[in-house]
Order: structure tokens, then sequence, then C-alpha cells
């Protein structure tokens, strides 16, 4: 008899019972709320495969095509869904297959559990010299420790509690990221009592009172604030709260590239800032007094090489949950205060400004204004036109490469729409198997996948997923027949060598809606003219292929060494320097 939706068949969530471990492992993500995991067959884990199978009628384990593929699609779960991303794979090859999706959500703040099957401990090569004794023994634990924020082995089923209950509490807390339990195969078969454990939570300070005092003393004292919003407030769910207090107080808002989404609608929102940032983001972050960073890492590609350089005139103020992130300073004489998101927020909140800010507001419109018409380009228009029919409640993820700076560039982010990315990590291959994850994360909302030839080969293999489950899911291929933003390094640094980015350097890309087709998914291949028909129809799978030319690049972007406001192409010098002396009219 099927199971229905909800029930459990033979057993109970009762947490004081003995039962086999993989089944504990299972109703203990049943009891988190986790409806979806993601994962792929192997001899190690086949105890656990089987738990899932009995428990379908509460959780529901879908089998991808590849480990990299499970890792991803548990990352957009966790985007979308805000609860931890579960994928499993068994040991050797499986287990690292999911190191690059562990790096992702390590480096993206992403909460996820990853299980992996190891051999049975007495074929564990322990105390020997041997490489390996068991089939496929692989020490994962070891491999992964510096990409987690907690790897163990559990050793013996009575450590199974513990383990789980701790590693999903790291995973949640704090600056929340993946952790990994590597499971020997014996102890998913052994029986566990199902009792419950104590947890003891680390804290994170939070000197509330004391930060009202600096920001408010410096927001009075500053005459062109900025406020600039990272992914932390993203991922933390603070968009509206950040929207209400910069209204509030007035100030101009750039962000963070992963976190344009989140700030688009935001009044005053002048962009995002980097090295493939909007050119007047740039220059008014250069030419502010005072910028305030909540949950902004301020790494390399946002703030330029020179550190120092960055927003020179400002007093920078910084809010992180994680230290090591402060640590790593922009200016040597930066205020920080280490605390999580909510208690940033709270912050601003509690900050009363009686400043008028209008005349440093008319600076930066000024500015914007002057900037609007650079860089206009037919792949932008091509993603405004695409983006216009996406629906206000849609997930839209990218993949790594041209495609994304595109999509942070051009798309008009409509309210109640989540762009996701791979950030720090960078990983091509992210964007196909992460809008499945989203799809359930999101609770089945429609899904937009937004990626290009060079990314959506390396996890090509997940279109029969979306095959096999009908995923009402949208696929965007931009398609250059290049490596595009290699290329086009290439094209700057090594005198137009295009040596394996383009077909007469080794690099190639096929017909992409041909392959959708042979997948049983409908395809489309357009050119980008301005009569190309980019609309999706119906609630059923599809690619749509849209050739552009193999030199179409981004812009604007940063040569390395330059500060953040003199982005290629070079701006006439004359605007520059008048747009550098702007200053507020009293």
């Amino acid at each position: 008899m099927m199971a229905q939706k909800g029930h459990i068949p033979n057993h109970s969530c009762h947490r004081s019972r003995r039962m086999i471990a993989a089944d504990f492992i299972v109703e203990y993500l049943i009891g988190k709320g986790i409806t979806d995991v993601f994962g792929y067959p192997g001899g190690m884990v086949t105890y656990l495969m089987d738990s899932f199978s009995r428990y379908s009628g509460c959780i529901s384990a879908h089998v991808t095509y590849h480990e990299q593929g499970a890792a991803f699609a548990a990352c957009g779960y966790a985007q979308t869904s805000g609860k931890p991303g579960i994928a499993y794979a068994t040991s050797g090859p499986g287990a690292t297959n999911l190191v690059t999706g562990i790096c992702n959500a390590y480096f993206d703040s992403v909460p996820a559990i990853f299980i992996t099957g190891q051999v049975n401990a007495n074929e564990a090569k322990g105390r020997y010299g041997v490489r390996q004794r068991g089939f496929q023994e692989t020490d994962i634990v070891s491999m992964v420790k510096p990409v987690t924020k907690y790897a163990a082995y559990v050793e013996c089923v009575g450590e199974l509690p513990g383990e789980l209950e701790k590693a999903y509490d790291i995973a949640t807390t704090g600056r929340k990221g993946p952790v990994l339990l590597d499971i020997p195969m014996n102890v998913f078969r052994e029986e566990v009592e199902a009792s419950g454990v104590a947890v003891h939570r680390q804290e994170v300070p939070r000197n509330i009172a004391g930060a009202v005092g600096v920001v408010s003393a410096a927001i009075r004292q500053s005459d062109s604030p900025v406020l600039l919003i990272g992914a932390g407030v993203k991922a933390a769910g603070y968009g509206d709260r950040v929207r209400t207090v910069a209204a509030r107080l007035g100030i101009p808002v750039v962000s963070s590239m992963v976190a344009f989404d989140v700030m688009q609608h935001a009044p005053r929102y002048y962009g995002f800032i980097g090295a493939y940032g909007t050119r007047a983001a740039n220059f008014i972050a250069a030419k502010s007094d005072l910028i305030i960073s909540i949950g902004s890492r301020m790494d390399i590609r946002q703030v330029g090489f020179n550190r120092e350089g960055f927003a020179p005139n400002a007093k920078i103020i910084r809010f992180d949950v994680d230290l090591g992130e402060l640590d790593y300073s922009v200016h040597a004489n930066e205020t920080q205060f280490c605390m999580d998101m909510e208690s940033a927020i709270s912050v601003l909140e509690a900050v009363e400004s009686s400043r008028d800010y209008r005349p440093w507001i008319a600076v930066c419109d000024e500015i914007k204004g002057l900037l609007s018409t650079i860089d206009k380009n037919s792949t932008g228009r091509i993603i405004e036109s695409v983006g216009e029919g996406i629906p206000e409640s849609a997930v839209i993820t990218t993949d790594v490469g041209q495609n994304q700076v595109w999509v942070a560039q051009s798309l008009k982010v409509k309210p109640g729409q989540k762009v996701l990315f791979s950030g720090g990590h960078g990983a091509m291959g992210y964007s196909l198997p992460a809008a499945i994850g989203a799809y359930y994360g999101s609770g089945k909302r429609p899904v937009y996948c937004i990626t290009g030839d060079g990314g959506m080969q390396m996890n090509i293999q997940e279109l029969q997923f979306i095959a096999r489950e009908r995923l009402p899911i949208k696929i965007v291929v931009l398609n250059n027949g290049a490596l595009g933003m290699i290329r086009h390094f290439q094209e700057m640094y090594f005198d137009g060598r295009y040596f394996q980015t383009k077909p007469e350097g080794g690099y190639t890309a096929p017909d992409f809606a041909r392959i959708a087709e042979a997948y049983g998914i409908r395809g489309r291949r357009v050119g980008a003219g301005r009569t190309a028909d980019y609309a999706f129809r119906d609630d059923e799978p599809e690619l749509l292929e849209i050739l552009i030319d193999e030199d179409t690049y981004v812009f604007p972007k940063l040569e390395f060494g330059k500060p953040n406001q003199d982005q290629e192409p070079l701006i006439d010098r004359k605007l520059y320097e008048r747009i550098m002396n702007m200053e507020p009219k009293a």
C-alpha cells in the first residue's frame, strides 16, 4: 500500500526507542522539517537509501545523476528553504565527487549536511600503512576539514545521535555552512537508542547599545555616507528590514554582486560594487566619507587589490558574524562589530539621524545619470527581455562566467524574485542542479535556470532529472561558442592567444536545443535579434538556447590594480575628473 503523505509506515517519531541508525538519521531529518534530500546510489549507503524509501511519505530522496549535482541541489534547497540542504553519497569517488558542492556551501555560508557512507569498520585500514584496505576506502574527513565547519568519522553507533545533533547545530548557527558525517556501513545497520541529545551552543557576542552610539555619531558627522549590503543579509532573510531602515535614514545604498537582488528595490539603490560592478556604485563608494558594511566580506573582487585605496577618504564600519572576516581589514583604522545580521540590523534600526542628505543624493543621482548609457549592450538587452517574462514568484539560478555577471548587471528583478549564485567558490555547473534544489526548497515555485555554454556542459546530465520528474524548470543557455570570460582575459593579457577557449583553440560547444530534445525536453534555438522570441508558454520543462557573438564581452570590467571606479572601457578623462570632483551643495 502506498504511504499517505505525512505518515511513516510501521514507525513512530517518538525519540526514546531503539531503531537502526539509518532510520534514526531519516527520522531526525523529518523532525527538523526537511522535506527533500539529494544523493546518488552506492554500496555503502544502501541502508540509508532503504530507510529513505520506507519513510517516503514524509521525506523525498531524489536521485541525481552525479554526486556533484546532488551537492549543488542541496545548496539550492538550502538557499530557498532556509533549512539545511542534505546530500549523501557512497565512499571513495562518491564522496570525493561531493567536494566541489561542499566548497560552494562553505564559501557562500550555505547550511548543508553531507552524509557519506564508508567501508565497514572491520575493513578500514586503521593502523596499517596501506593506502586502502576496503574497496573504495577514502579518508574524506581529512579532505574536507578545511572547507567544512565540522567533519567527523562516526566510529560506532553510540556516537551517532550526538554527532548528528552537533553537526546540525553547527551547520545552522553562527556563520552558517556545511558539515560532513562519514559513517561506516556497519553503523548504518546497527541499533541505536533514539533519545534526545543536549548541545551547548556558542552565542555570537552582541554589543548593540555600544554599536548604536558609534554608528549614530558617525552618521551625524558624515556628509556622504553609503550603506553597503552583502550576502549575509540575503542569507539571513532580512532584505525587507534593511530596505526599510535605509529609506528612513535616507542614505544611498550599494551592494555586493550576490546581494543585488535583495537591494534592487531599495530607495536610493545605485547598484553593486566591485570589478564587474556598476560604474555609478563604484564612483559613489569612492567618493563617500562613511561606509557602513552589513554582512559583506569586502573581498578583492569587491574592494580591489589595494584595500586601503578603496573609498580612501571614508570611515569604514563593518558588521560581520565571522571574526575571521573582520581580521582581514580593509582600512587599518576601520571600526568592527562581530554580531549576527539580526543584531546588526537592530543597530541601524535604533540609529536616529537628523541629517538631510538630499545634497549627497543629488550628487549620486547625477553620477548615475551621466553613466547610465555607458556599457549598454545587446546581451544586457537579452537578459532584460528574458526577465520580462519571468513571474514575480520565480527563483532564478545563474552559472559562473559571463552569464552570471550579465544577470547581475542587467536583470530587472521583480518583487518576490530571488537570484542564486555560486559566489565565493565560483563553480561552473552550479545553475542547473541548483535549480532542481531550488524548485523543491521554494515550495515548487517557478524556477528559471540561466547558464552559459561552458557551465551547462559541467552538469548537463541533470537534464535527465528534470525530464524524469517533468519539473517545470525553464533553462536559458547563452551560447557564444566560447569560454568568454577567459577568452577576454586572453585578449587583454595574452595578445589574443585564445588557446582552449574558442573553436580554433580547441573548445567547442554543441547544439543544446537538440540535446534537450534527446533528453525528452522541448528545446528551441534562437538568434539574438530584436525579433527573437524568448517567451516560455507552459509549465513543461523547456530549454531555450540563445546564440550570441563569440566576442561578446562583459563590461564594465576592472583591470587588475586600478581603483574600482576606473573600469574598462575607460570613460572620457574629463568626465572622470568631473565626477571625482563633485561635492554635495548645501
